[in-house]
């Protein structure tokens, strides 16, 4: 019997300006350090345009493809026009070829287990205190006795424990 195939994912969420992407940086080489291939999503709720007006794949999309793959020599990429509805993670993981692990930046409520980056420093409310997918803190202050206690703490700047954490508690997605 065939079972459906499975991608690893871990989520990093937090508010704007908490250091996402900063993490990101540092935690890709990290887990590649350790013989892991890893691939990212990263999300927005901003529009978003990779084409510039005049490009012939800027022309191609305009004048109605669903869509338009730009090849180059060594890299691609596909954009896709989605209309009727903004894709769901499982539509991108589906899309992607399988690595060890998808690092999802984003999709605050819809990853299986995120890990929240939190800096009380930038005075915005943490997300841990109304979602149950976060699955840690990674912050700037791990001794702060106002962090919730049933969640690992995680230093920030540890970038060899989270790397470390982020592989033990990947969720394995279902891809259809």
């Amino acid at each position: 019997m065939s079972h459906p195939p499975r991608q690893a994912v871990i989520g990093l969420t937090g508010r704007s300006g908490s250091g996402k992407t900063h993490l990101l940086s540092r935690l890709l080489p990290a887990l590649r350090a350790r013989g892991q291939a890893v691939s990212t999503i990263k999300h927005t709720h901003h529009d978003i345009d990779i084409d510039r007006p005049g490009k012939d794949s800027w022309v191609h999309r305009n004048a109605g493809a669903a869509e338009v793959m730009l090849a180059a020599p060594g890299r691609w990429v596909l954009q896709h026009e989605c209309p009727d509805a903004p894709p769901t993670l499982q539509d991108l993981l589906s899309r992607m070829r399988r690595t060890d692990l998808v690092v999802v930046e984003g999709f605050h409520a819809t990853v299986p287990a995120s890990i929240e980056v939190y800096r009380p420093g930038i005075g915005k409310d943490p997300l841990f205190r109304h979602q149950d997918n976060i699955i840690a803190i990674a912050t700037d202050t791990p001794h702060d006795p106002t962090l919730p206690a049933h969640l690992p703490v995680l230093d920030v700047n540890d970038t060899d424990a989270i790397a470390d954490f982020a592989l033990r508690h990947a969720c394995r997605v279902v891809i259809e």
